[in-house]
């Protein structure tokens, strides 16, 4: 059976697949602007590299393909020591004192329901700190393999590393963040 020619139509883009990386955006950053940002720069990147489509997946399937490696890209920069920085820079600009509060986190009633999720956030933080102290390669493996649901083959074909390689740092990290998590959380 023949394979049909499948063509772009960005001008449909928004309509049609907008909802569905932005969905698939904030699940891998947790952050609604940020997925906003990578799903623009999504489009940007597909208008520009519309000349280099093939034809072989859907529009929805490149397009993802596109945001993976933005979110990759965004990863890779808070990874780097720079990244780091910047990021540092621009959500504390003036202390405590700087930013206001999101919408979804305007203190609601005082109940259990409320206490759950200040606990929730807080072993959620400090998840977040353990994997900030793993060494580098360690946390952006198990970030891209753990919480941004990253084939094996796709993190190992971008990292350049075997798939043995990547169990091994998956296992250690997860050693590391067990061992920072007793320390910090459950023995306090």
């Amino acid at each position: 059976m023949p394979q049909t020619e499948v063509t772009l139509a960005p001008n449909k883009w928004i309509d049609n697949y907008a909802d569905y990386l932005f969905n698939y955006a904030v699940v891998r950053v947790n952050n609604s602007d940020l997925a906003k940002d990578l799903v623009q720069e999504t489009f940007f990147a597909g208008l520009k590299s519309a000349k280099n489509f093939q034809g072989k997946s859907t529009e929805r399937t490149w397009l993802v393909s596109i945001l993976k490696r933005k979110v990759i890209d965004h990863y890779r920069k808070i990874n780097s020591k720079k990244g780091q920085a910047e990021v540092r820079m621009n959500f504390y600009n003036d202390g405590e004192n700087e930013g206001s509060w999101l919408e979804e986190r305007v203190p609601q009633n005082w109940d259990n329901a409320s206490e759950k999720a200040i606990e929730n956030e807080e072993l959620r933080s400090q998840i977040d700190v353990c994997i900030d102290n793993l060494p580098e390669k360690y946390g952006m493996v198990f970030r891209m393999k753990t919480i941004q649901e990253f084939e094996t083959e796709e993190i190992c074909k971008e990292l350049d590393i075997s798939a043995s390689n990547l169990w091994v740092i998956i296992h250690r990290a997860r050693t590391q963040l067990r061992k920072c998590m007793e320390d910090n959380w459950f023995n306090n």
